[in-house]
């Protein structure tokens, strides 16, 4: 089996395949580590979706949230409990990967995938398809393949993931003297932004603090005109980012393939993330282990029918659960887009809805559950 990409949902697809007792060859165009663009928010569904013994390389515990509404109005809520944590990506990625090759999977970096086959002169038969690498003569032959190649996934373009949002992230790693992070120890900033659907966030890391923006993608002068105001009032314009990078998020619509044949695709290849926050690391993880569990099934399965079978259980699999929580966000973003103002509002002064974002932050409950299980914000949707 072949898993295409190494972030979070194809080091977690790789880790499932490879528990399950399936040889697995993991493939990342990069050299691990490397950096990406995210906030790196570790909520409690991605907590629970990580591998047994796994330690999270926290760079902060957050127990409190300041809101602000574009600089405005701004309040801070706490929590005695951890809310969630945060990460650097290239430490987190790593180590997901460091634990699919102890679980027994292969690795190969600085290789890239330019396409894949499942007919042809390339593929033998038909439980095979043929994994075809840049610069090589010869592909990869698989019985089954993930696709975890990112956003602007080619695995994805194979399966025909069909996308029905995109928004441009815009970050900023801007290192600190001491004086500045201590004011940010424990704490993160949520603003909501000036255009449709905009936030911005900073999320500190010990020196270093993560500021970024969000916002849908044809404003580019705008969300860069957003991150421009939004350091300067926070005070750190003076200092020189380490890194600045651009990101664009994709949403999947509600009937995109999740598979084509044996292959099948996860994580930002498949368009998964909450469509409000733009969270995507939870997808990734969750949709990823989904991807490897059902991919041995596929790799098992003796003609094509038993594997759009096991494809299609994969498909149900993440829309009873993922795709729920899609829906619930994408009416978020409809509600905070027309309404920003009603979300800070609630958030910073009605209890029970800080209660909520606390627990959901947490892991005590999902976006699925608020609907499934609280009728006052299953009326107020």
């Amino acid at each position: 089996m072949v898993v295409v990409g190494g972030g979070p949902a194809g080091a977690s697809a790789a880790y499932a395949a490879a528990v399950a007792g399936r040889r697995v060859l993991l493939l990342e165009k990069a050299t691990l580590p490397r950096y990406k663009t995210c906030g790196g928010g570790i909520i409690g569904p991605s907590r629970d979706s990580l591998p047994p013994g796994f330690e999270l390389p926290l760079r902060e515990r957050v127990h409190a949230v300041t809101f602000s509404l574009n600089g405005r109005l701004t309040r801070t809520r706490r929590s005695r409990n951890m809310l969630f944590g945060l990460i650097n990506r290239p430490e987190f990625d790593q180590a997901l990967v460091e634990s699919a090759v102890e679980a027994g999977a292969e690795i190969r970096t600085g290789v890239t995938v330019s396409r894949v086959e499942q007919h042809g002169p390339n593929v033998p038969d038909r439980r095979t398809v043929a994994v075809v690498l840049s610069g090589e003569h010869e592909p990869v032959l698989a019985r089954a393949v993930v696709g975890a190649d990112g956003s602007a996934s080619r695995i994805g373009a194979h399966v025909g993931v069909k996308l029905d949002q995109v928004d441009l992230g815009l970050e900023a790693e801007i290192p600190v003297p001491p004086s500045v992070a201590e004011d940010w120890v424990g704490r993160v900033l949520v603003d909501w932004g000036p255009l449709p659907g905009s936030y911005g966030w900073v999320f500190p890391k010990g020196d270093t603090l993560t500021v970024g923006v969000i916002s849908a993608r044809g404003e580019g002068a705008a969300t860069k005109r957003y991150l421009d105001d939004f350091i300067g009032r926070l005070g750190l314009a003076g200092f020189e980012p380490s890194i600045s990078s651009g990101h664009l998020t994709r949403c999947r619509s509600e009937d995109s393939p999740l598979s084509r044949g044996r292959v099948l695709v996860c994580g930002d290849a498949a368009g998964l993330l909450e469509p409000w926050t733009r969270e995507g690391i939870s997808f990734a993880l969750r949709s990823g282990r989904l991807a490897g569990e059902w991919a041995v099934r596929v790799a098992e399965s003796h003609d094509a029918v038993d594997a759009r079978r096991q494809a299609l259980n994969y498909a149900f699999a993440i829309k009873a659960g993922l795709g729920v929580e899609m829906g619930v966000g994408r009416r978020l973003l409809r509600i905070f887009s027309r309404r920003p103002a009603m979300i800070h509002t609630a958030l910073t002064g009605f209890r029970p809805a800080w209660n909520v974002f606390a627990d959901f932050t947490r892991g005590a409950t999902s976006l699925a559950d608020i609907v499934r299980n609280r009728p006052v914000a299953r009326r107020a949707l």
